[in-house]
């Protein structure tokens, strides 16, 4: 059978009641990957071997990036420094993985440290592009149909840029809604663990078993259609921002086409504007962002520079050129700004905005620029990419949405809305 495009859902409830055998999923997740893998390069490490299991995500194939702590596997962190590193504890996210009974299918290849220094991944759907990062592994597994659900991180725009990019779901909740226990740090004022999946479903059906922690609602279609019921059109708010008249043509043309098909569906769209700009939004992000990493890694930096690339060094480098009183001032406009912010979004359901400027670019040294991304994370709300359309390179083009801080379901009830007007098709990775 093949598994390439199966769901989340459709995964759980077919072994659930029998309907697909105990090991299939697994064993084609194993065949998919050795079939993309020489190409595709989303995996650090994959086990041998996986032992049976029992509980809501039995037999249900996950893949971790390679900053999240697993007992018995090698976490690396995308760096040398930690080459052959095998934790001796499970962080919180592994752990509660395996109590439900999911299978932890690999490790998939982040940028060092979730920093800028790209992996060998490719983007699945071109082995000249890039998938984007940090979390390229992830996003890679899931376009390219082997695993259903992979857990990413994003500091800036490191689950919605890849997610635009490979045509898969990108959610990244809102803040501090799965604990960082285990996860290697960025910048812990903007951290944020989240997940890649095929569907908006599939990524409330995760929402509801590791933000909730609600495992029941995931177990029938009954209980499903009971958590996650349809949404009437909404009222959207769009936000183009400065930033709109440096995305190419078709990124633009791709979301005026995407606005005109909601609305077509019943959607009422206003037009609004945050109270700061995105390359002012972008700055004090990157302070935060450059400050708290910095601190993080200076000791390996200095002292182990031939195991820390360029990219990394100068991170450190810049932060230390931060001052305290700098720091602070950021960290005050995030907290103003989220105030405004709240204010802004209250009459609307969510948010729609673009997740990035264009197609993946080509080659694999540049991840993109995540200046589409960085209000959410700074503002730490959730926020999600599905796919839109196709750039004439047949690459997928996003449209992002957002929501306010908290209101994470709405939102995934909006996007779950929206991607069933638009449609999207996404084909099949070679």
């Amino acid at each position: 059978m093949d598994f390439s495009r199966q769901t989340l859902l459709g995964a759980i409830w077919g072994l659930q009641t029998g309907a697909i055998p105990r090991t299939a999923v697994i064993a084609a997740a194993r065949q998919r990957a050795d079939a993309v893998e020489p190409w595709l390069h989303a995996f650090t490490y994959r086990p041998a071997t996986y032992a049976p299991s029992s509980g809501v995500l039995a037999g249900i194939p996950i893949a971790l990036k390679d900053i999240i702590a697993t007992a018995g596997m090698p976490t690396c962190n995308g760096s040398p420094f930690y080459a052959g590193n095998v934790p001796a504890a499970d962080a919180w996210i592994a752990a509660k993985i395996k109590s439900y009974g999911g299978t932890i299918f690999g490790k998939t290849v982040t940028t060092e440290f979730a920093w800028r220094h790209p992996g060998p991944t490719v983007n699945a759907w071109s082995r000249l592009h890039t998938p984007g990062g940090s979390s390229s592994g992830s996003a890679a597994s899931v376009a390219a149909g082997i695993v259903p659900l992979a857990f990413g991180s994003q500091t800036l725009g490191s689950i919605i840029r890849p997610a635009a990019f490979n045509g898969v779901i990108g959610f990244k909740p809102s803040f501090d809604s799965i604990p960082l226990d285990g996860v290697h740090p960025l910048a812990g004022s903007l951290d944020h663990l989240g997940f890649f999946t095929r569907n908006v479903a599939d990524a409330a059906a995760a929402f509801a078993l590791f933000v909730e922690q609600a495992p029941d609602a995931v177990d029938t279609e009954t209980d499903w259609q009971g958590y996650f019921p349809l949404i009437e059109p909404p009222h959207l708010a769009v936000m183009r921002t400065e930033a709109w008249g440096r995305a190419d043509a078709e990124q633009q043309a791709n979301f005026e086409s995407s606005l005109a098909a909601l609305r077509k569906a019943g959607a009422v769209l206003t037009e609004v504007a945050l109270p700061a700009t995105s390359d002012a939004i972008f700055e004090v992000t990157l302070i935060i962002l450059q400050y708290e990493a910095a601190r993080i890694h200076q000791h390996m930096a200095e002292n182990y520079p031939n195991q820390a690339s360029d990219v990394l060094k100068k991170l450190v480098a810049d932060g230390l050129t931060i001052s305290e009183p700098d720091y602070h001032a950021a960290l005050a406009f995030q907290k103003h700004l989220s105030e405004q912010y709240a204010k802004l979004v209250a009459p609307y359901h969510a948010v729609l905005t673009l997740p990035a400027f264009g197609e993946a670019p080509s080659g694999l040294a540049f991840t993109g620029d995540a200046t589409f991304c960085a209000a959410w994370s700074l503002l730490g709300v959730p926020a999600i990419s599905i796919p839109s359309g196709w750039s004439s390179n047949l690459l997928p083009l996003g449209l992002q949405i957002a929501g306010a801080a908290g209101a994470d379901k709405q939102l995934l009830r909006v996007a779950a809305w929206a991607e069933a007007c638009l449609n999207w098709a996404p084909g099949e990775v070679k």
